[in-house]
This record gives C-alpha cells, structure tokens and sequence, in this order.
C-alpha cells in the first residue's frame, strides 16, 4: 500500500474504506460479512475508515469490527458532525459523544462537519460556538484533526477553505467532474494552502462503471494499455499528487483486492499525454448528451440574487447524463440545504451573468429550463420540508 502525509505528516492510505454501503442483512449492516472485508483491507495496508453518524448502522457497525480484532489504535477513524440537525453546541457535544460511543473509542482522528454547504452556514455555525468547541475537543485529544465535506461549486468550496484553518477537506471529485463540484479549481486551492484532499465518489456512484455508453466502453477496450473503466478512474486520481486519499464503498472481497492492487502500482504523475487524450474522449461521449455547455468556471458569479448557476448547470445536466435521482439530489443539496436558497427560480432576468460567460451560453433561458426539468412537485415539497429539520 501507498501512502501520502496529512498536514502533520502522518501517513494516510492512499485508498481509503468508505463505510456508507455495508452489505445490509435483515436491513442492518451484515457485520460478519463486513468484518471480513474491513479486515482484508486493513491486512491490505488501508488505514483509513470513513463514516457519519447519518449512516445507518455504519459507525456501530465499524466500531464493532475494530473493537473485535483490537486494531482501533492502528487505524484513523473518520466520521461526521450532522451540522445541520444541532442548534446549540450542546447538541454538538450529544452528538459527538454517541458517536464516539457506537465507535467503542475516545476519540476521533479526522472529524468533519458533514455536508458544509455555504460560508453563511459555517458562520452561524461559529456564532452558536463550535469553533471554541472545536478547540476544546482538539486540546483535549478527542479530536485529532478537523475538515468538513463539500458538494457544491469551486467558488463557494475556495470560500470555506479560507474560512477558517482547517486541517483536511473532503470533496466529490473524478474525471467526469473535473471541472465541477468544488473541481480541480477547489483541489489546488486546497492544496496550494497546505490542505490535505480526501477524495469521495471517484466512480460517481458507479457511473463511470455500469453505465458507460457504448462508445466509451469501446475506446477503453481498444486502447493499448487495458485497465478496467473503475482503474482508470482511480488511477486518474491517484496521478495527482494533490489528492490524499481516495474513498472508495467496498463490499466484496474481490473489490477489496482489485481495488489494492491499483492503489500498490498507481503513481502520481504516471499519466502520458495519450493516457489524458482517451479520457477527454470518454469524457465527450458520456458527455453527449448535455444540456448545457458549462464547464463550471464560475465567471458568472456572483448573481445578484444568489442563485449558484454552476451548481445548477451541473444538477441540470446530470438529469440527462446520469438519472433524475442524482440530478436532484445534487440541485437539493446546491440549493436547498443551504441558508438562503440558491435556485434557479430566484433568477430575475438581469442578464449579468450572461455578460461574463466565456461559452456565450444564454444562461437567462437555460435557468428557466433547469427549473422546469429540476423544481417539479418532489423538489417543491423538499424545499418546503428540508427546511424544517435544518436548525438554521
């Protein structure tokens, strides 16, 4: 196994085990089954778990596992704070202390604030004093290191990041979203200032996987170095020397292997010129289907009515290159689960936006097509409802 350092120097796999989609048995996770996967990978040299007290039956589960072959001190525990379900520091600390109860431990090496959404809510976040609590766990040990995980634009990611000293991020990111989500842009922000990536969906769900088009699957087979389409999507990852580590949800034995294997014999810097032309290539012909032209370089921000046009752009798109459930969860979380709502029915026309887009794309009317392909009777009740549970 590979390793690359955090920000203290500390050695993280560069294949990290995410715990969100253990094999479930009677609708809890099957912890015999997942004891067998967790600990081939641990055998394997991976050294760091990724959960969320939101995961249903995953930290219990986890904790269980290390618990059961005496490894918790030989492993980084990574969990997260459901910011978004607290109004008071003393949630925080409810929350963190049955986290750290179902983990069986007493403290937590990478700690994030889940799902941070926008600078507003980290703010009210600090207003309620969970920066001095922060602090407090730190000095005390029960929380080695701090980050937050990100989906939304680059812009509003490059925002957080400079919002407060962190100590790691986290951020959805792939060759399908390089120019996307908080994006390379956000990946080299990071690092230029020290901060360690951990890398989340580096297979979109499975989407540069099992739903290739044919073509794709065509020039990856005809290539003259023959990976399978999940090693390329890794491998593109692990070429970046930016990138920390890469989570990936394994629930066999034999993903676990194949999955280790890549992660030995990946490089960072490896890539050839004709390595990044095949992927541009795959890239345009998952991209074929497109609504829109954007590439996410955010000049047309700010809107003066705060809608996250990149974010929308995307969720747009993704509705007719992945599947109305991805689009939505995405366009939910860019716009509704943040302080102020970002959609694109606040648009008014204004056409400043459109003054600033170097693809000329006429932004004005594809909002209005977003908004009918994503704000139909499912978005409107969420919009509605989410905020009821969100402790703004």
């Amino acid at each position: 196994m590979q390793y690359r350092s955090d920000k203290y120097g500390n050695q993280i796999s560069v294949l990290g085990y995410g715990c969100m989609r253990f094999t479930q048995k009677a609708g809890r996770p099957d912890v015999d089954k997942t004891e067998k996967e967790i600990m081939a990978a641990y055998e394997a040299g991976v050294n760091y778990f990724d959960t969320a007290y939101i995961y249903p039956g995953s930290e219990a589960t986890l904790g269980t596992i290390l618990e059961r072959n005496g490894i918790r001190e030989k492993v980084n525990i990574a969990t997260k704070l459901p910011h978004y379900m607290i109004k008071s520091v003393d949630n925080a600390e409810k929350f963190f202390q049955e986290e750290l109860r179902r983990l069986k431990t007493d403290y937590i090496d990478y700690y994030l604030m889940h799902m941070l959404t926008d600078l507003k809510t980290w703010e009210r976040l600090k207003e309620l004093g969970i920066a001095e609590w922060i602090n407090e766990k730190k000095e005390s040990g029960a929380i080695r290191q701090i980050g937050f995980s990100y989906h939304g634009n680059s812009d509003m990611f490059c925002e957080l990041v400079d919002a407060y000293p962190w100590d790691f991020c986290q951020i959805q990111y792939n060759y399908l979203d390089e120019h996307s989500q908080a994006g390379r842009k956000g990946l080299m922000h990071a690092a230029d200032k020290g901060i360690p990536v951990i890398i989340m969906e580096p297979l979109r769900g499975g989407r540069l996987v099992n739903n290739l088009p044919e073509k794709a699957k065509k020039l990856f087979s005809e290539y003259e170095i023959r990976r399978t389409p999940a090693e390329w999507a890794f491998r593109w990852l692990w070429n970046q020397p930016q990138v920390t580590c890469v989570l990936s949800g394994m629930n066999s034995i034999e993903m676990v292997e194949e999955n280790v294997k890549n992660a030995d014999t990946s490089r960072a810097c490896e890539f050839s010129d004709s390595d990044y032309r095949l992927l541009n290539k795959v890239v345009e012909s998952i991209n074929e289907k497109m609504k829109v032209g954007c590439t996410g370089c955010g000049y047309c921000m700010p809107c003066p009515m705060k809608v996250d046009i990149p974010g929308t752009f995307s969720a747009y798109n993704k509705k007719y290159t992945d599947n109305t459930f991805t689009a939505l969860k995405e366009y939910m979380m860019c716009t509704t689960l943040r302080k102020d709502s970002t959609s694109a029915s606040n648009c008014i026309g204004c056409g400043k936006c459109e003054q600033h887009c170097p693809q000329h794309i006429e932004i004005r009317k594809e909002l209005q097509n977003a908004k009918k392909a994503l704000e139909g009777p499912v978005y409107k009740i969420g919009k509605k409802v989410l905020p009821l549970f969100m402790k703004y």
